[in-house]
């Protein structure tokens, strides 16, 4: 970070001020060595290692660290293959670049999301590790005159012949050999496995690399950056979806002290001040006319309305299995339901923000903590004209002109992973129209993010399944929905995946499945939400599921098992939490689902106390996972406990409503998120696996709600097919 950067002190002395005065704070961070006092030497062994002279170890991240764990999980990869010591490990953002840090599920883009860091990673950080090694394996058999065979790697030194080096005064020579081709490596077998897999030890010495700096207030987020003489900015943008600048009236905004420009940009009007209060007040005394032709002006339950409407036709053919829609026709009895799922937002703890520093027809450096930075470096040249010609003769962006720095960020869920790059591409815009005059802080507040973010869409599930002879005999799954990938880099043509995902892949062996969508849309803004489709077809289809169990006389959990008996991963994991969930305590009632969303498969049972009154709890959560290969057992559970919560928050109580074509909602407190008090015990079971590692970071989201809502059916025989539940039954 370059040395004009400065920090909020505010943050740094109150998380500083807890570590002096409270010795209990930090335990369970891991141990750290003081820094080295003198120069040290970094040497390069490939694209994501580098050692130092100091005998650290330094693994590139191409994917951004915002508290999921992934810094400690990739850097496990290389730390077990390099046979190195867990205190040497250090981990730092990779610069942005698609052609060594490109993420395959990404089409080659660099990214993080849909859980891919270290399903996407594995192989190549095992060979970037057994790569290394044995660089330094054949540095310290030239170095002590022995053969390479002979040379011994533990926890970061090289031993032989009773001579010794560490990998950092190996470094140097190493870097020199050539590395040796990808299919000559060999890997460490599982059972000699010192990090991977493993849990903290008692010391906790091996625990997450990214927590003992946020505890001791080293921790440089993005909305910490500050070079010096930035000016801070933000966007007054239309209260209606879809509405535009009409006329602005800028004159009470330019005479609030502090304030030094104002000027339209396409996504609204920025003002720009020496600080964020300014910044806020100047913004507040603009009076603008807004152009509201083009606008969103139905409130919600008239979209829902039409939504349904569409629902009486069908939509785009998703899945057919056997007669697909046809055999809803037939003997037996046909039961059915609309499911309502509102827009929702992500609500990170860090509001959106990034800094910008263009120098006109120079060149542009941006520092931001996002999760698709070639995207935003690609959206930044061409709008500040950093633009050359392509392989193909067509224009393409200059990207050698445009640097992008990742900085860690206070959690996601999606939102800083946007396919149209809009906080670069405001802060460009912003940057353009002062003429790079000043660094460009760029902030977004909490009532910006809730009230003109992008959110979860808005969708209707109807429900249809044929049930004879105690059989669930055929299941209709048509969905309205908006699209997030259309029109973006992620089109991939209807019907859209990420609409459709987990319905169109259910599992159950129902012999006549039919799954079709209509893609709605309106000028709401839509992106992918924490675990992105499945929030919502995984409680259409696990709630249902229930309904249709229990309307066939089946026990639910019994049927799972017999519709599953083609699928044995999912099977296990569904026999794996029901089993630890034990027998159900009295005057409790209990939901189960199971669902498989990004790879991975994830079964999960709500035990809930209903009272007299219709209100209720979920006390006690039981998961089951199954991820393949695990890296960080700490981590995965982290991060279904995380989901588990996340998910229930969603399902409980969170929803964004509109009124004529405006959001209602403005912050946490008319948006409520899970409280304390209403966070249930959670114990997470891994189901131990060889297959390749799958992702964490979102398959524990989608099983909760359908759990606890099976759990209310189980006791008042009620479909809930309308969220957010509420706390009453």
């Amino acid at each position: 970070m370059p040395d004009t950067a400065t920090f909020s002190p505010s943050r740094r002395f109150v998380l500083a001020a807890i570590g002096v005065g409270a010795a209990g704070f930090a335990v369970g961070c891991d141990s750290r060595t003081a820094e080295a006092t003198g120069p040290v030497t970094l040497t390069t062994l490939g694209d994501y290692v580098r050692v130092g002279s100091d005998n650290t170890i330094t693994v590139y991240l191409r994917h951004i660290e915002f508290g999921q764990g992934v810094s400690t999980g990739l850097t496990t990869i290389v730390a077990e293959e390099i046979d190195a010591d867990w205190s040497q490990m250090r981990f730092e953002h990779s610069p942005a670049d698609n052609a060594k840090y490109g993420n395959p599920a990404f089409g080659g883009m660099m990214g993080t999301g849909g859980s891919t860091s270290i399903f996407s990673s594995w192989q190549q950080l095992r060979a970037a590790g057994a790569s290394a090694r044995e660089m330094l394996r054949q540095a310290a058999a030239k170095r002590f005159g022995v053969d390479a065979s002979d040379v011994l790697l533990v926890k970061g030194k090289a031993e032989a012949g009773g001579k010794s080096a560490t990998y950092g005064e190996l470094a140097v020579e190493a870097a020199a050999i050539t590395p040796p081709a990808v299919e000559s490596l060999t890997y460490k077998d599982a059972s000699a496995y010192e990090f991977i897999g493993k849990d903290r030890d008692p010391a906790k010495k091996f625990g997450r690399l990214d927590t003992p700096d946020k505890v001791n207030a080293k921790a440089a987020y993005a909305l910490d950056y500050a070079p010096e003489g930035a000016l801070t900015a933000l966007v007054a943008r239309s209260p209606k979806f879809g509405g535009k600048v009409g006329s602005v009236d800028d004159a009470a905004a330019k005479a609030i002290a502090g304030v030094t420009d104002v000027v339209q940009i396409p996504q609204g009007v920025a003002v720009l001040a020496t600080n964020f209060w300014a910044a806020k007040k100047g913004r507040d005394a603009l009076k603008i006319t807004w152009d509201d032709s083009a606008a969103e002006t139905r409130s919600t339950d008239a979209m829902i309305a039409d939504y349904k409407k569409l629902l009486a036709k069908p939509g785009l053919e998703a899945r057919k299995e056997g007669s697909g829609a046809a055999g809803l026709r037939g003997a037996g009895e046909i039961i059915t339901a609309d499911f309502e799922f509102p827009y929702l937002v992500h609500a990170p703890m860090e509001p959106l923000n990034c800094v910008i520093d263009y120098k006109p027809g120079v060149s542009a450096t941006i520092h931001s903590g996002s999760q698709m930075p070639t995207g935003d470096q690609m959206t930044a040249c061409f709008i500040l004209g950093f633009v050359t010609t392509g392989p193909d003769g067509k224009p393409a962006p200059d990207t050698s002109k445009v640097s992008v720095t990742t900085m860690l960020a206070g959690g996601s869920f999606g939102r800083r992973a946007t396919p149209d790059a809009d906080l670069v591409s405001e802060a460009a815009q912003i940057a353009k129209a002062v003429n790079g005059k000043a660094p460009i802080k760029l902030m977004w507040t909490r009532e910006d993010d809730v009230r003109s973010g992008k959110y979860r869409p808005m969708n209707v599930h109807r429900m249809t399944a044929r049930i004879n002879n105690g059989a669930i005999e055929a299941w209709g799954d048509r969905t309205a929905i908006q699209s997030i990938m259309a029109g973006t880099l992620f089109d991939t043509g209807a019907p859209d995946f990420s609409s459709i995902e987990g319905s169109n892949d259910i599992a159950y062996d129902i012999p006549n499945i039919s799954v079709d969508v209509h893609l709605v849309k309106n000028p709401v803004s839509v992106l992918w939400w924490r675990s992105v489709g499945h929030t919502h077809t995984a409680y259409a289809k696990e709630h249902f599921f229930d309904v249709a169990a229990r309307k066939a006389g089946k026990d639910p959990v019994e049927l799972r098992r017999t519709l599953l008996a083609k699928h044995p991963r999912q099977l296990a994991a569904l026999n794996l939490a029901v089993e630890k969930a034990g027998t159900l305590p009295a005057g409790k009632t209990r939901g189960v689902a199971v669902h498989h969303s990004f790879s991975s498969y994830v079964a999960e049972v709500a035990d809930v106390t209903v009272n007299a009154d219709g209100t209720f709890h979920v006390d006690r959560v039981v998961c089951a996972v199954d991820c393949g290969i695990v890296i960080n057992p700490d981590i995965v559970r982290s991060q279904m406990e995380g989901g588990i919560g996340y998910g229930l928050s969603a399902i409980l109580g969170e929803a964004l409503t509109i009124k004529d074509g405006a959001p209602v909602q403005t912050n946490f407190y008319d948006y409520p998120p899970l409280r304390m008090n209403q966070m249930p015990t959670v114990e997470v079971h891994i189901v131990p696996s060889t297959e390749p590692p799958t992702g964490v970071g979102e398959p524990g989201v989608p099983p909760i709600g359908p759990a606890v809502a099976n759990a209310l059916l189980a006791v008042t025989g009620k479909t809930y097919a309308k969220l957010p539940l509420g706390a009453k039954a």
